[in-house]
């Protein structure tokens, strides 16, 4: 499945709904919906997107989700299964997060913390360490657990999975979201 630039075009500012089960363990959360993800509605699903083969390497999934054409139904119901949800820091779609500005990175940490409340998830991963230190104004914030809980969750910024960043593979993506799975509870710990 491919899209044209003018139908990537036509999903800015378009909005993903949030994934969210009844058993959430582990939320990842996005920096915000890409144009292909509005467009399939799917979370991550940019072809160049790391997340699920990290996901399935880390053990998180137990079978391959290809999201580039948009995820079924079957593969939401394993997802939401295995206890994990994702949300995104800002909902409206944009070409590349840097199109985003701190007041709307800001307004979503604020309505992050408000869904953590509401989810009590166990953990909270954060996708992308400039985001995170823009929308919380922890500049000097590392990537791992972070010392302070959201609203009684466990909280780790982890690396984005984007094509675009360069600094990681799907093995250090794994690394990094296993880690945060053992926290939760959706992996055993080692």
């Amino acid at each position: 499945m491919g899209f044209s630039r003018e139908e990537l075009e036509r999903q800015r500012d378009r909005e993903v709904p949030d994934l969210l089960g009844p058993d959430l363990r582990l939320l990842f959360v996005g920096i915000n919906p890409g144009l292909w993800t509005a467009a399939t509605q799917t979370h991550f699903a940019h072809p160049g997107n790391r997340f699920y083969p990290a996901l399935l390497r880390a053990g998180i999934l137990t079978r391959p989700v290809d999201p580039a054409a948009g995820m079924t139904d079957e593969d939401r119901a394993h997802l939401l299964s295995r206890g994990v949800g994702i949300t995104n820091l800002v909902r409206r779609a944009t070409a590349r997060a840097d199109e985003l500005s701190p007041a709307e990175l800001r307004a979503g940490g604020a309505r992050l913390v408000d869904l953590v409340a509401t989810r009590r998830p166990r953990v909270v991963a954060v996708a992308g360490i400039t985001a995170y230190r823009t929308a919380f104004g922890t500049r000097r914030a590392t990537a791992g657990r972070q010392p302070e809980p959201m609203g009684g969750a466990e909280l780790w910024v982890v690396p984005n999975p984007s094509g675009l960043n360069a600094h990681e593979t799907v093995d250090t993506l794994a690394r990094a979201y296993g880690d945060a799975a053992r926290a939760a509870g959706v992996l055993g710990t080692v």
